[in-house]
């Protein structure tokens, strides 16, 4: 029996495939990367379309087919995350209070760091 996908989690898999390739993918490629999910090459085609348009993935013509390709790595793609996330709270200041109170000390040590280079 298939278990239903939600569409974050199918988003978030796909955009992991493509960073973990490293390289441009077409459709198929991602789909057969992510194997045991039993995809359709068009579910996948949706879920590349639908990040295109939210300007994660980048696609580009090959031929007669498309390539697509993370617009940025990882971490820059989490820390715009962060940004979205923090532009959207009332209180600034007290939400990056309580984010600060609630990591570990090397994520501490980490973000001092971070700021001192800054």
């Amino acid at each position: 029996m298939s278990r239903v996908v939600g569409r974050g989690e199918l988003e978030r898999a796909v955009i992991e495939a493509l960073w973990a390739s490293g390289t441009p993918m077409t459709a198929r490629s991602v789909t057969e990367s992510l194997a045991g999910r039993e995809l359709a090459v068009t579910t996948v085609l949706t879920v590349l379309s639908r990040l295109e348009s939210k300007g994660v993935v980048r696609r580009t013509r090959d031929g007669r087919a498309h390539t697509y390709q993370a617009v940025a790595g990882r971490a820059e793609h989490t820390a715009d995350l962060m940004r979205q996330v923090l532009e959207g709270a009332g209180d600034r200041d007290d939400v990056l209070t309580r984010f600060v109170g609630s990591v570990s000390a090397e994520d501490v040590a980490a973000l001092r760091r971070a700021l001192d280079e800054r």
